[in-house]
């Protein structure tokens, strides 16, 4: 359904990124952000998903300013290399490629993000520091425990784990209590469970949050 097309971000950089397009009305964009695995055949997948729900789905490869090209499984060996490469990249040159995924969107009208494991983080950092989405939705964002500082300039909506080792429900009901204006679900799984391609995925609670992701987009972007 999708394509790989180029965008320039504010600096001059240049990075792909997939773009998929509903095949009828557009209701608006959703930029959608990688795991620590790049834009491989799962995030391809997510975008191809929202597309035939009626948005323009744009998800920019924000690994290219350190390495082009990233598509990784998740095998022991890609979860270090992803690693390696989420360690290397800065959280302005990324939040400069999802500003530039904005703008590829914006034709589309209002517009939102939705980030999974590090994307969830670089979702929650463009709520509140890009302005312009209409919404956010961060699902098992690593780092946002740590961001919880962080002020979300609009609805922020946000899927997290009960059996998530890397981000303990303790550090999840901090983030509730300490912004109680956006939604926040906990789900028996463990983190990744939206991905079909991990271990860690479950049916049921995949389901549940793409629901409420939907209504959510629907409600607030068209």
């Amino acid at each position: 359904m999708g394509r790989m097309v180029e965008l320039v971000a504010a600096d001059g950089f240049r990075l792909s990124a997939y773009r998929a397009e509903p095949a009828g009305a557009q209701r608006g964009g959703v930029v959608v952000v990688q795991e620590i695995f790049g834009v491989n055949s799962h995030i391809k997948l997510v975008c191809d998903g929202f597309a035939a729900d009626g948005y323009l789905a744009v998800a920019p490869a924000l690994f290219d300013r350190v390495r082009r090209g990233v598509d990784l499984g998740y095998a022991p060996d890609d979860i270090a290399a992803g690693k390696e490469l989420k360690a290397a990249t800065s959280t302005d040159g990324a939040l400069m490629d999802i500003a530039a995924a904005q703008a590829a969107v914006a034709g589309a009208g209002k517009s939102g993000i939705v980030g999974y494991c590090w994307g969830g983080y670089v979702a929650w950092m463009a709520a509140a520091r890009l302005p312009g989405l209409a919404c956010a939705v961060a699902y098992y964002g690593g780092g946002m425990i740590e961001a919880i500082g962080e002020q979300p300039q609009c609805p922020v909506l946000m899927h997290f784990g009960e059996q998530d080792q890397m981000i303990p429900v303790s550090g999840v009901e901090r983030l509730r209590a300490a912004h109680p204006a956006h939604q926040v679900f906990l789900y028996t799984a463990n983190h990744g469970f939206n991905c079909d391609q991990r271990g860690s995925f479950n049916a049921e609670a995949a389901a549940l949050a793409r629901k409420r992701t939907r209504e959510f987009f629907r409600t607030r972007i068209g």
